[in-house]
């Protein structure tokens, strides 16, 4: 498996477990994440890139790339074109999009598996759904007192 510590992946960027990012995080490259990031995780356009999500990892919001490694915790919908893994302490509370996945034993999706048969369909189906937007919290006001209205 990829994720395995005999991993050859060059890791260009680390978010690490100090970290807290609020925003989309685009890249190319190697991506590795071990903090907490509040937005949409994108891999360039035409890039053969790799994101990894550690077990101390945690993503809210969605994750579109070519080869995904989740071993964390993720809220939003994973869309890999190419090889999705996901690992023993994987979490994934959204819908797969994938092409070629591996999971272990102990891994959990909470959400709808759509399987793409081919790359093409896979990147179409990851470019024509909208990003998410972080949903921002709104407080409720409370109607006043005595109005019937």
């Amino acid at each position: 498996m990829w994720g395995n510590k005999g991993s050859h992946h060059h890791w260009d960027t680390v978010i690490s477990g100090k970290t807290k990012i609020s925003g989309d995080v685009h890249f190319c490259g190697g991506l590795h994440i071990d903090g907490y990031v509040k937005g949409n995780i994108i891999a360039d356009d035409e890039s053969n890139g790799v994101v990894r999500i550690s077990d101390r990892g945690h993503v809210e919001g969605e994750i579109r790339a070519p080869n995904v490694i989740v071993n964390g915790r993720v809220q939003g919908n994973v869309y890999s074109t190419k090889h999705l893994e996901l690992a023993k302490k994987a979490s994934v509370q959204g819908d797969v999009y994938y092409t070629v996945m591996e999971m272990v034993m102990g891994a959990e999706i909470n959400g709808q598996l759509k399987h793409t048969t081919e790359l093409k369909d896979a990147k179409k189906v990851a470019s024509k759904a909208p990003v998410a937007e972080p949903k921002p919290k709104t407080a409720v006001d409370p109607k006043p007192v005595g109005d019937n209205g």
